[in-house]
């Protein structure tokens, strides 16, 4: 591939997921920060057909845009940690996927999508915490929660979207001709899907509910924290049990 199709590439994958992240900027996380972003999608199939650059670059370009229309400016915080979140995210994810099975593909989605929102959320925190937008009584220690808790956000509501909807998409663009079978529903949405049950009984009936706790009213009113407690909790039951549930259902049809 050519300089000027990798550079036509790179700015519509870099247009389509600002437009696309834009659309859902408002749905936030309840954590006050940190948004829902399905369009993730996008730049994965666009790291898949033209390689980890185009995917990586037209990622971090894209959020950037949508970041700093959603806040009428140069949003500084998604420069300095989106951008590198999504570049790193979807440059390991078509490194991975480079010789394309649904094997690599299922890893490549889990491993790609966990860095990425690790470094994004770690990023984050650190930056709004340095530029003033953090009380600056935080300790180290109640960054790393927020930033733990903002890393399992991420994960849990973008990696369905990237296993679910890449595969039919690339059959449709008739990626490498007619791909047959698809990934292994067990590994890829039942097994991820039991180990988000087990995360929401740990933060339901452990110690770790206090500590999360601690770490929403740090951002949040106290009076709203335990409500907020509640819905991060059935968030990790209801997408652990959804995805469990399917992952099984898919695996038993042969989709």
């Amino acid at each position: 591939m050519g300089t000027g199709e990798r550079v036509s590439a790179t700015g519509l994958c870099a247009a389509l997921y600002a437009i696309g992240s834009f659309l859902t900027s408002y749905l936030v996380s309840p954590f006050g920060r940190g948004q829902f972003r399905p369009a993730v999608v996008l730049p994965a199939i666009f790291s898949i057909l033209y390689g980890p650059g185009v995917g990586g670059l037209g990622a971090a370009i894209g959020t950037v845009i949508a970041d700093s229309m959603k806040h009428g400016a140069l949003y500084l915080p998604s420069l300095l940690s989106a951008a590198p979140g999504n570049f790193i995210g979807f440059y390991i994810f078509g490194k991975l996927t480079r010789d394309f099975n649904w094997r690599k593909f299922s890893i490549a989605s889990q491993i790609s999508l966990w860095v990425g929102c690790a470094t994004v959320a770690y990023l984050y925190t650190i930056v709004i915490s340095l530029l003033g937008m953090l009380p600056p009584s935080l300790t180290p220690e109640d960054l790393f929660i927020l930033g733990t808790s903002l890393t399992l956000w991420f994960f849990i509501t973008e990696y369905p979207f990237v296993i679910l909807l890449v595969p039919p998409i690339l059959r449709a663009l008739k990626f490498r001709g007619e791909l047959g079978g698809g990934p292994s529903w067990l590994s890829s949405l039942a097994i991820p899907g039991a180990v988000f049950l087990a995360i929401s009984l740990i933060i339901t009936f452990t110690p770790a509910s206090s500590e999360i706790m601690r770490g929403l009213i740090l951002k949040l009113n106290p009076s709203y924290a335990s409500s907020t407690l509640q819905l991060i909790q059935l968030l990790f039951a209801g997408s652990g049990a959804a995805m469990t549930i399917a992952g099984f259902l898919l695996q038993v049809r042969g989709a």
